[in-house]
């Protein structure tokens, strides 16, 4: 990690745009180190024998069809924060219009200065992630990626067998992948909520009811993976879940900070009234109508039936 060449790069930001979006790439990996993903035959083959597990205990319990991404990687944190410019970049694009700044310059510095900050946090925290590539030009298709250092680094700060570790973390972004898979609408719905709130900022307003109705779609989507994984993981994994959360508490001012930025307080509030939701309807109708909420965008759950699981099954029945 190069402190002073990430601050030299930021400094340097340049460009047409509010970001500039190769500075955020260079100085998030200056800022980020890498790590190693030299991994082992066995490990390699741990990671396969993981994800086809999860494909296999999935589509059993959920009763939904659906096919893993051709591309499964296995990365570095350089590699997760390459993968990732281009999706805030897509995402941000409506922003990349508005010309009244009063100091285009110095509002270009500090829009690529948070954005970095945002980018290397999330490089060396995040252990997985599906990709569906919204907003993707021409036909890219979803992605999986697991961000091996990180899983490692984990794994040993929170004193857990590493392997058993990595084999949650598979189940959890395969069940997005089944998800998506299940709602082929999903990505085109997530898209246009998206592209609504994004283009209200751009305009100096604020589309409550696009970013309300996003919040919603994706409450349901880490909700039902909650639900699945509750389900479809052949281990109690509880412990994990209770020290992975423990260390999340005891971090530090700064990170804290951080998180409440990104918003990611917000993620594990999605997290928690997801799963409340569906662990209410799964009782009520079981897997099979849980998974009626993939059917169509019209089955996905308001904000208020979030709160009350009995109107939405009135409501879809």
């Amino acid at each position: 990690m190069n402190l002073l060449r990430t601050l030299r790069t930021i400094s340097g930001a340049s460009g047409e745009g509010p970001v500039d979006w190769d500075a955020v790439a260079a100085a998030a990996k200056n800022a980020t180190p890498p790590g190693s993903v030299d991994l082992t035959p066995t490990e390699i083959e741990g990671y396969r024998a993981d994800v086809r597990a999860a494909r296999s205990a999935i589509r059993e319990v959920a009763v939904v069809s659906f096919d893993l991404p051709r591309t499964i990687e296995i990365q570095n944190r350089h590699h997760w924060i390459d993968a990732n410019v281009s999706t805030f970049r897509r995402v941000m694009a409506p922003l990349e219009s508005r010309t009244d700044a009063i100091f285009p310059g110095a509002a270009r510095v500090l829009n690529t200065a948070s954005t970095t900050l945002m980018l290397s946090f999330l490089g060396k925290n995040v252990l997985g992630q599906y990709d569906p590539l919204l907003l993707a030009d021409g036909d890219q298709e979803h992605a999986l990626y697991f961000v091996h250092p990180n899983i490692r680094q984990v794994a040993r700060e929170l004193d857990v067998d590493e392997a058993r570790f990595r084999r949650w973390i598979a189940f959890h972004e395969v069940t997005h992948a089944a998800e998506f898979g299940a709602a082929p609408w999903l990505p085109s719905y997530l898209e246009s909520q998206m592209e609504r709130g994004v283009e209200s900022l751009a305009g100096g307003a604020f589309d409550r009811t696009a970013f309300r109705e996003l919040d919603a779609a994706m409450t349901a989507v880490e909700g039902y993976a909650e639900l699945l994984m509750d389900r479809a993981f052949d281990d109690e994994y509880e412990d994990l879940r209770e020290k992975v959360e423990a260390r999340r508490r005891g971090r530090g001012p700064i990170a804290r900070l951080v998180r409440r930025l990104l918003g990611l307080g917000l993620k594990r509030r999605q997290y928690e009234r997801g799963k409340a939701f569906f662990e209410a309807v799964a009782d009520a109708r079981g897997i099979e109508g849980a998974s009626v909420v993939w059917e169509s965008p019209d089955h996905l759950p308001t904000n208020d039936e979030l709160d009350h699981p009995e109107r939405w099954l009135a409501r879809v029945d």
